[in-house]
């Protein structure tokens, strides 16, 4: 029997930093040594930023995980909490489930903390019911598409042939109006199936097409009160993706931040870079996040599962068919819109994988 392979350095850091468990290293006065890329995401920082900071610098006094590593330290036992609340660097609590490891080195006791967020399985699990229901509901629209195109289209016909036969110029201006709204609703009908022609697919600058995005906004946004905020990070490399369909796609949900925003507010368009990102059942290691958050009064709770399917919009002025065109262009490119929404705060986020 051949003896097992030792892993050199290189080797295990590359394990470490492909773990989707977010780990952070701390030595025996809990300063931070290590942390691998998903604990940068997770944690919102870069290990070069927080290394030797105290991980009382980066908590509240009153966190679960400070007590939990003064706990260890004290026994050298190994300590876990599931459905711990963490708060980290003044962001919004987060979810996870803790599980910290007494090790010793050269009688230097250090702590091994993992961190496995529990939101991302509630995510992970939403994503993959607003796949099914956006599929089904598209077989649905399909179906409805061939059954009232062809009608409308025989209507059409034969208000144009009557039309022909017609002198009066008041029964014309009726078939023209037959006319007219039958190409309505077979507009209608196409913009609900959504864009058909086959992707384009080019390498891009992603801040160019956002900032296409943000001087459209500004045009249409002349006449109110609403200041576009830009916060992007420079360092994204370009991304392969059709440039139409994506300024559609970033245009359609940047509208509706704007149309959520009653008198004045502030529009944000942010980019960020997420590592090992799992989107439906695939993960992926490097996406480019575009984050639209508004100002509004927020998503209704009981509207939120609901605002990816046709049709539906708290508007009594809207279609109800941004955001699922939206939401079909970033599935073309292998991504997703997702969204988080309060009272003051409504964040659309369109995750685009690099590796497409």
């Amino acid at each position: 029997m051949s003896p097992m392979p030792v892993l050199s350095d290189a080797v295990a850091r590359k394990l470490v930093d492909s773990l989707s468990t977010a780990l952070v290293y701390l030595d025996e006065a809990l300063e931070i040594q290590y942390l691998n890329p998903a604990a940068e995401m997770l944690l919102g920082t870069s290990a070069r930023q927080v290394k030797g900071l105290n991980l009382k610098d980066l908590l509240p006094l009153d966190d679960p995980l400070l007590e939990h590593a003064d706990t260890a330290l004290g026994t050298l036992d190994g300590v876990a909490e599931w459905e711990a609340q963490l708060t980290v660097l003044r962001r919004d609590p987060i979810t996870v489930d803790i599980s910290i490891t007494p090790m010793e080195e050269d009688g230097i006791v250090y702590l091994l903390v993992e961190l496995q967020p529990v939101d991302r399985h509630i995510r992970a699990y939403r994503e993959e019911q607003q796949r099914e229901q956006h599929d089904l509901s598209r077989e649905v629209i399909r179906g409805l598409a061939h059954e009232i195109k062809n009608p409308l289209g025989g209507l059409r016909g034969a208000a144009q042939l009557l039309e022909r036969q017609i002198d009066d110029d008041v029964l014309r201006e009726y078939t023209g109006i037959i006319t007219s709204e039958a190409d309505r609703l077979r507009d209608l009908v196409d913009r609900l199936l959504g864009p058909a022609e086959r992707l384009t697919i080019s390498s891009i600058n992603v801040h160019e097409v956002v900032e296409y995005v943000r001087q459209l906004l500004e045009a249409e946004l002349d006449s109110r009160d609403i200041q576009v905020v830009r916060d992007y990070d420079p360092s994204i490399p370009d991304i392969a993706v059709d440039r139409e369909q994506m300024i559609q796609a970033i245009l359609n949900v940047a509208r509706n931040g704007a149309q959520a925003i009653a008198d004045e507010g502030r529009l944000v368009l942010r980019t960020r870079t997420e590592r090992q990102y799992t989107i439906g059942s695939k993960r992926v290691r490097l996406a480019v996040r575009i984050d639209i958050e508004d100002s509004g009064a927020g998503i209704p709770p009981e509207m939120q599962d609901k605002i990816f399917y046709p049709m539906v919009t708290g508007r009594d002025d809207g279609t109800g068919l941004g955001l699922p065109i939206a939401q079909n262009i970033l599935n073309q490119h292998g991504g997703i819109i997702e969204c988080q929404s309060q009272p003051g705060k409504t964040i659309f986020s369109l995750i685009i994988p690099l590796e497409a």
